[in-house]
């Protein structure tokens, strides 16, 4: 009996459903991980911009593990290892980068929606609720769980 179209359709949509998520931690994990090389290979002018420009208390510190949670967070986001954790964090950093370095400066409701940071954020909204999708070692482990416990 064949299909309609509308199963078909469907069927493809549910078995291509990987793409949307590893797509989005591809890039997004990439941008982050050679963001936090780069601010760690810069602590000194990475410190200087979060104490003197954004006045962030312990600038150094701040710094400091800013860099460290992009280039760990935006590493397992590519390979789809605790996602959901990283993606916490992530959305931390750019929820401060935001009301820090953003907000101050928007002069109208459309400079922030217009932002990358809030971008980001959704992105990592979307993550952190949708998870990490099925080609993610998330994704392996919580299968393996699965048939373990059957």
């Amino acid at each position: 009996m064949p299909s309609s179209i509308k199963d078909l359709y469907q069927r493809a949509l549910q078995r291509l459903g990987w793409i949307g998520p590893l797509a989005v931690r591809l890039v997004v994990g990439v941008a982050f991980f050679f963001d936090g090389r780069g601010k760690l290979g810069n602590l000194d002018k990475v410190t200087d911009y979060f104490g003197n420009d954004l006045h962030i208390p312990l600038p150094h510190a701040n710094a400091v593990f800013v860099s460290v949670v992009e280039l760990v967070g935006g590493a397992l986001l590519v390979v789809g290892l605790g996602t959901r954790i990283s993606a916490l964090l992530l959305a931390g950093t750019m929820a401060v980068a935001f009301v820090t370095a953003i907000l101050p400066h928007a002069d109208s409701v459309i400079d922030l929606f217009s932002t990358i940071e809030l971008t980001y954020l959704a992105i990592f909204a979307w993550l952190i609720v949708g998870g990490p999708g099925q080609a993610s070692i998330d994704y392996l482990v919580s299968r393996r769980g699965h048939r373990a416990r059957a």
